[in-house]
């Protein structure tokens, strides 16, 4: 996959069918779109392209309100991995600022998707809307494919036992520790990427040696409270293993991991957190006896589970 900072850096794709959208997640139904990008692209012998957003617009539009407080499911490391796995060609990552948010969407389509990257077809999203103020949709999008020389496309909205899949309500599972029914959501496990570091917890009953995961972004998302059932994937190393979601200090809230079988962590070695399954509630590390006692019993039922 390659990844382009300004539209001119990739002014070279050939007949690219374009996307655009800030996929925080990579979903269910962000890969049904990623999906028919790759049959459109190979249909026209051409490349697949997402057009996506750096910061998320909200952060930019709405700072002192719903931006201010938006926790996104994926850092941008995290969600260029998903987006890699996904299949994705090429990811072109705009610099979101006041002025670009001025641009109209049929400046958008003029400028950009035709002016610059002569997209030969452009694929929209259900409800997706863009440009200034957000007037630019599918139906705009239809009314000017002649006019730029391009095919528009709608993918329906995708739905999880018979509820809409949005971001929105992925991250309010995520917010409230439901890990399964995210997973089920994104059609992959929810996942946070960093390189662990050491992190001082002492017991008088048990060993338990835990290593803290810096967020590598203050927007990333962290589940509610609690401790989990998750893998840990170093390089080609996988473990079963336990992260615990902790707000102990009085800052915000921090992941520790414990590794329950294979190589002990690496220090400073990139690490992805595969998220199963929440086994018990937030744990008060500051208090030996019960925390020692709630994380060995949360140990023995994860060595238990099957994943």
């Amino acid at each position: 996959m390659e990844i382009f900072r300004s539209f001119e850096e990739a002014s070279g794709i050939r007949n690219p069918v374009v996307t655009t959208g800030s996929f925080d997640g990579v979903h269910i139904g962000h890969k049904t779109i990623l999906r028919r990008l790759k049959m459109l692209a190979d249909k026209y012998e051409g490349e697949s392209v997402l057009i996506t957003f750096d910061p998320h617009p909200r952060k930019v539009l709405y700072p002192e309100s719903s931006g201010k407080n938006l926790k996104l499911i994926n850092s941008q490391q995290e969600k260029l991995e998903l987006l890699r796995g996904a299949g994705l060609d090429n990811v072109i990552i705009v610099q979101f600022t006041r002025d670009f948010a001025r641009t109209t969407s049929e400046e958008f389509v003029r400028n950009y998707l035709h002016g610059i990257l002569r997209a030969k077809v452009v694929v929209a999203g259900f409800n997706h809307h863009f440009g200034f103020n957000q007037e630019g949709d599918y139906r705009k999008l239809w009314e000017m494919q002649s006019k730029y020389n391009f095919e528009a496309e709608e993918i329906p909205e995708q739905e999880v036992q018979n509820e809409t899949v949005s971001s929105t309500k992925i991250r309010q599972a995520i917010s409230e520790g439901f890990i399964q029914k995210a997973n089920a959501y994104l059609d992959h496990y929810y996942i946070v990427m960093g390189l662990p570091e050491k992190y001082e917890y002492r017991n008088n009953f048990y060993e338990i040696n835990l290593a803290r995961v810096p967020l590598t972004e203050e927007c990333k998302l962290l589940p509610a409270r609690g401790l989990y059932a998750v893998t840990l994937k170093r390089g080609k190393m996988s473990s079963k293993g336990m992260a615990v979601i902790n707000g102990d200090n009085g800052g915000p809230d921090e992941i520790l991991v414990n590794v329950l079988d294979g190589d002990p962590l690496c220090y400073g070695q990139d690490t992805t957190i595969f998220f199963h399954k929440k086994i018990h509630g937030s744990v008060n590390l500051s208090d030996q006896s019960d925390s020692a006692r709630r994380l060995m019993a949360a140990r023995k039922e994860i060595s238990e589970l099957i994943f």
